[in-house]
């Protein structure tokens, strides 16, 4: 869920308005012009002068003269395009969207937290790795460039496994990752960029925090006074509206930047959620991000096969398989995967069919799309049909 080094991929930083016009002459450019405006205002912590930046007052600007153009009613204010962002799911804005791109319903802005949703953030970005590309490619590829010169992939490896299982630090506990021996000597000048001041909205009224139970991030609070994941997978779950408590700490807090919780610390639960699955049930030890990220798992299996695996938590499928690229070769592995939670497969039937209509030909054919679950049965199958024979040890019920 890096940036991968794929031939004839940009590497470079490239910003939301840089994704190419949809072929089909549709709005698709706005709309992402409009998520980008979402996410800006939802990353503000003081009030900047001029109060909008321009990139929010264009993305205003867009939209009002489309409306004007269709002959309808535009929002009034950049306040009012928030509140149609918080209220209106996208078929129902004033945008000529293709149907697949229509199709995922719900609203761009969640409207009890006024936090952008993933799907918004997604949209913001039309790249195969929206962290990389939120981040303008600086985090996430200075850590690999870091560990590549260090000819350390143990470093790069324990890199993305702090990112998964600590989204949150106090400040103390970020000090004193610069004596980590696996990857925090290496790398602690690239971790602190990667952890931000919590901000005092997530504080109670009691002076604590509340951490999710499944993927230990902080949770939002409500109007209510009640507590919020803001993962889709822990939400949809339900069983974290609770939390753990947490107090503050005099060194102060630290959280993941956003979309590097959003886009690494939540797939990365996935990744790593299949990994412990082939344990527990096979014996099978994959190997995570192999050589430096080539894919998120290389799986043993007998006779000295490899399947490779890329694990991908995305709400819009269309977006997913525009911006696919192919897996790297080394290490060298026979049939690819990518993965996807269950529950995305429950919440839209259609995934798998939305996904390979808009799979790049040079693809077809190359990667399966499955859920983990059928990924799973598939690998117990494999096992079960040599029977004698064991999986090499290496250092979901909807199919596409």
């Amino acid at each position: 869920m890096t940036a991968r080094d794929t031939p004839g991929v940009q590497s470079g930083p490239r910003g939301p308005g840089a994704a190419p016009e949809a072929a089909d002459g549709s709005d698709e450019s706005l709309l992402r012009q409009i998520a980008g405006a979402l996410a800006c205002l939802s990353r503000q912590r003081t009030v900047p002068h001029p109060v909008y930046p321009a990139k929010v007052q264009n993305a205003y600007n867009r939209l009002v003269l489309r409306c004007l153009r269709r002959g309808e009613e535009p929002p009034g204010s950049i306040p009012e395009m928030v509140r149609w962002a918080c209220e209106r799911a996208l078929p129902e804005w004033p945008l000529d969207l293709p149907a697949e791109a229509r199709s995922v319903a719900g609203p761009l802005v969640d409207p009890e937290s006024r936090l952008p949703h993933q799907l918004c953030l997604e949209w913001e970005v039309n790249a195969a790795d929206p962290a990389a590309e939120l981040f303008e490619n600086q985090r996430i590829l200075e850590a690999l460039t870091t560990c590549r010169a260090a000819r350390d992939p143990r470093a790069y490896t324990a890199f993305r496994s702090l990112l998964t299982t600590r989204p949150v630090l106090t400040g103390a506990e970020l000090a004193l990752l610069g004596g980590d021996m696996e990857c925090g000597m290496l790398l602690h000048h690239v971790i602190k960029k990667c952890y931000e001041p919590v901000a005092a909205s997530y504080l109670g009224d009691d002076g604590t925090y509340r951490q999710c139970g499944r993927c230990r991030c902080l949770m939002v609070r409500l109007r209510d006074g009640s507590h919020r994941c803001e993962l889709d997978r822990c939400r949809r779950d339900g069983g974290s509206d609770a939390g753990t408590l947490l107090r503050g700490d005099k060194s102060g807090l630290h959280q993941l930047s956003r979309p590097l919780r959003m886009f690494v610390t939540g797939p990365g639960l996935a990744e790593t959620d299949i990994e412990a699955a082939l344990r527990a049930r096979f014996g099978i030890v994959a190997e995570m991000w192999p050589n430096y990220d080539a894919y998120d798992l290389r799986v043993p299996l007998p006779g000295r096969r490899f399947w490779a695996v890329d694990v991908k938590d995305r709400v819009n499928p269309v977006l997913l398989a525009r911006t696919l690229t192919p897996f790297r070769a080394d290490p060298p592995y026979d049939r690819a995967f990518l993965v996807v939670p269950h529950y995305r497969f429950r919440e839209n039937e259609a995934f798998g069919r939305q996904f390979r209509r808009h799979l790049p030909g040079d693809l077809a054919g190359h990667i399966t799309l499955l859920d983990d679950r059928a990924f799973l049965r598939l690998v117990g199958e494999e096992v079960t049909s040599r029977p004698g024979t064991h999986p090499v040890h290496g250092k979901g019920d909807s199919r596409a």
